[in-house]
């Protein structure tokens, strides 16, 4: 399996990558992201057999098909050493931490089996984490066999940061240096990251929103002198490794969602909250892989840019000061970084097709594919969208709370209402959770007048001494401060 990039070669050498040569790094060298040159295929006896296998096991199966320069035991060994019970415990009441996911069903909803896959039981509870985990120790296998070392710029609206850091913190040759907007995350986001006192964590708050953040991020990374010498990685959703992990967990929501082990084959449809694309762009790529999924369905609050480009064909970026702080903050992104790897499988994976649409959007804040052949295409990879209000989180909340007895975070309430209105009768509905409702305790005090429940370990989280430093949205001020603590 080799890597080309969205926007064309991206090598100097012109030829495709391995996935061993793209791991560490993020955005490609001519500032587009890594996508294989063809996905690759799941058979039916490949899917029959899969039904059989652990998380760990599933986990390096899947792995295999797109990293096949590292050794099937290698792998086997990395994801049985990162999906064990012991660093996905904190499980809801009832659930197996063994499962590491379980399918949890809420309700039979117009003739539809409406569930939610538990995706928040790892250190951090968030989704980030069913990644983020093995990640870490893909990173310390791939600079152990060249002593090498690697400083890890990220940035985060909320669950990334966390995710990245907790499974970072103490590995050998790694430093963290993670971009946050000062005062937008919620007060459990920002002192899960804020709180760490590893030497190797440095924790950033940008004076601006999420975008900011990124921007620096991505301007650093086409920076490629400064990112040579300073040797500078990635681990948000732009990181190949990571949504390649994310995969693995929609064939284990489509067998539990099937009937588990002894299950039938039939479509499963998946809503997904999305900020900035990545946890639905794995769900793509397990459609293009084979796996029956009839439905992809984005769910935005109000930052609503991939609404309206799904419903429309229109993709307005939105100003920094037009971007909405909400209740769900890990989704204030109106620049979603790997949406980039759908429009290039949109418009026929045509690299020169998508710069130039990437470069009106830089020129002129959007682009217009309404009536156009490509955005007739929409269809044909399954996506439909829709959109969640303040409003509408707190009624959801209060529904799920109501009707089934389980209290969700308002990131999965933005889920669960728009996989309402995207039901199908016959074709289960899975709703992947993004966190566990500790992290929002604002809102849902607000929604349900009583605290959420939270795990053991976490209770006395927000007093907990904070290390962080607070800087301008300046990338120069940004690469002086890596460059002052990589210790290279």
């Amino acid at each position: 399996m080799k890597y080309i990039s969205t926007r064309g070669a991206g090598l100097t050498s012109g030829e495709p990558q391995s996935f061993s040569s793209i791991l560490l790094g993020g955005l490609a060298p001519d500032g587009g992201l890594y996508l294989p040159t063809e996905y690759p295929q799941v058979t039916a006896d490949e899917l029959r057999a899969w039904r059989q296998l652990s998380y760990a096991e599933l986990a390096a199966k899947v792995l295999a098909k797109f990293a096949g320069d590292i050794p099937a035991e290698i792998l086997a060994d990395l994801t049985k050493r990162t999906y064990t019970a012991e660093v996905y415990r904190n499980v809801r009441p009832g659930e197996d931490a063994a499962d590491i996911t379980p399918l949890l069903p809420l309700g039979v909803e117009g003739d539809t089996q409406l569930s939610l896959l538990a995706l928040s039981n790892g250190p951090t509870l968030a989704f980030k984490d069913m990644a983020m985990q093995l990640l870490g120790n893909l990173f310390e296998y791939a600079l152990a066999q060249h002593g090498d070392a690697l400083n890890i710029l990220g940035a985060t609206s909320g669950d990334t940061g966390s995710a990245a850091e907790y499974a970072m913190r103490g590995k050998e040759g790694i430093r963290v240096f993670m971009l946050s907007p000062a005062g937008k995350m919620s007060a459990f986001q920002t002192a899960q990251m804020y709180s760490l006192q590893d030497p190797n964590i440095f924790n950033l708050a940008v004076e601006g929103v999420f975008d900011d953040a990124q921007d620096i991020v991505k301007a650093v990374s086409n920076d490629h002198a400064y990112k040579a010498r300073y040797k500078i990685g990635t681990v948000n959703s732009i990181n190949w490794a990571r949504v390649v992990a994310q995969v693995v967990y929609y064939f284990k929501g489509y067998f539990a969602a099937t009937g588990g082990k002894s299950g039938q084959d039939g479509e499963v449809s998946f809503t997904v909250p999305s900020g900035n694309f990545g946890n639905v762009c794995a769900g793509h790529i397990a459609r293009m892989m084979g796996l029956p999924i009839r439905k992809l369905v984005v769910a935005t609050n109000e930052n609503d840019v991939l609404d309206e480009f799904f419903r429309t064909g229109r993709y307005r970026v939105r100003k920094s000061a037009e971007t909405f702080h909400t209740s769900s903050p890990s989704m204030d992104i109106s620049k979603a970084s790997n949406f980039e790897r759908f429009l290039f499988d949109l418009l026929g994976r045509d690299a020169t097709a998508t710069a130039d649409l990437l470069k009106k959007v830089e020129r002129e804040g959007g682009f217009d594919l309404s009536g156009s052949e490509a955005f007739a295409r929409v269809a044909k990879f399954g996506f439909v969208s829709g959109r969640s209000t303040h409003a509408d989180r707190l009624a959801t909340i209060q529904d799920v709370a109501k009707r089934y007895d389980v209290v969700i975070d308002t990131h999965t309430a933005d889920g669960v209402k728009v996989a309402r209105e995207a039901l199908e009768p016959g074709v289960p509905m899975v709703v992947l959770e993004t966190a566990q409702p500790a992290k929002f305790a604002e809102t849902i005090r607000e929604a349900l007048h009583r605290e959420p429940p939270r795990p053991a370990g976490f209770e006395q989280l927000e007093s907990l001494p904070q290390r962080f430093e607070t800087v301008p949205n300046d990338v120069e001020r940004v690469k002086a401060y890596i460059a002052e603590h990589t210790g290279l």
